[in-house]
């Protein structure tokens, strides 16, 4: 078996206004560095538009409703302080979640070892009935729900490497022992959520960083808080929020990775998903706005799944 990727040039018809981070090229760069010659080894796929009662899985159908009517008929029009539509952003949403969902299919029935899903916009600041940081349907935890209800999942883990915080994917698990949701992130910054003290139904595991932090306090984080945690909960399957903004070179936040921590991290996930899991993993690719750090991050982590 192989990584599966999934792309489609849908993704580039969610549009946004001049200036903004997350924009079509983001979707670009990826594309561009996946296209190389050490690449050549991934399964490709194009993005399935996901049916109405998947993302009915993680938001409400009135919420859902309200995505639909706001859509202009031309332009670009704002929903919330950091959020847009375009006239094919449901169409497109809809495909990212998907996509997701595919990659659960694919790696659950085993015809990819794991999957890494190039799509925007990202998931996992919208919650159950709103939306939140450019993000509209919460692709992570719709692909958890089907993996649950599609598949007999038990366990889901959720391990979150964005520089933001995913309120909307802890939001809406908080209740749920079945889902374990383990974030690190920089704070103080958007959305202002993740304090350690945050533990849901003893299933949420933050582990916020401090502005200026590298790579060993990263690495730090995850060895002594995320990775035991999800090493005990013994999950039955694997997704990661892969944000790439923690990125030395990003504009919208503090951190110093570099792109062999995200390998180091991918590596580890990995490791853990041998042991727990049969190594069942699905990437989700969140944020990551600097297009060259972009391209990097991306290059080490998807190499390091195709090295499975």
């Amino acid at each position: 078996m192989a990584t599966l990727l999934i792309e489609d040039p849908v993704f580039l018809t969610h549009h946004v206004p001049q200036g903004h981070p997350e924009r079509p090229a983001r979707i670009e760069a990826v594309s561009a560095v996946l296209g190389g010659d050490r690449f050549d080894g991934l399964m490709r796929s194009n993005a399935p538009e996901a049916a109405l009662d998947r993302i009915l899985l993680a938001h409400d159908g009135r919420y859902i409703e309200e995505i639909q009517k706001a859509l202009p008929e031309s332009g670009i029009v704002q929903i919330e302080a950091d959020s847009y539509l375009s006239p094919e952003s449901y169409a497109v949403a809809l495909r990212a979640a998907g996509a997701a969902c595919r990659a659960v299919d694919e790696v659950i029935e085993g015809r990819a070892s794991n999957a890494f899903v190039a799509a925007r916009p990202p998931g996992h600041h919208a919650e159950r009935d709103r939306p939140m940081g450019f993000c509209l349907f919460n692709n992570a935890a719709i692909a958890a729900r089907h993996a649950q209800e599609r598949h007999g999942v038990a366990r889901v883990a959720i391990i979150d490497w964005d520089v933001h915080h995913g309120n909307g994917t802890q939001a809406i698990f908080w209740n749920d022992p079945s889902v374990l949701y383990a974030s690190t992130h920089q704070m103080p910054l958007y959305p202002g959520t993740g304090a350690i003290s945050e533990t849901g139904a003893g299933n949420i595991f933050n582990a916020p960083l401090h502005e200026g932090d590298e790579g060993e306090a990263f690495r730090a984080a995850m060895t002594e808080r995320i990775f035991p945690a999800v090493e005990q909960f013994s999950p039955d399957l694997i997704i990661i929020s892969a944000g790439f903004d923690a990125h030395w070179r990003d504009p919208l936040a503090g951190l110093n990775l570099k792109a062999e921590d995200f390998a180091w991290a991918t590596k580890s996930v990995m490791d853990i998903a041998d042991r727990r899991c049969g190594g069942r993993i699905v990437s989700l690719l969140e944020g990551g706005y600097d297009l060259t750090g972009l391209r990097e991050s991306v290059a080490a982590h998807v190499s390091t799944l195709m090295a499975a």
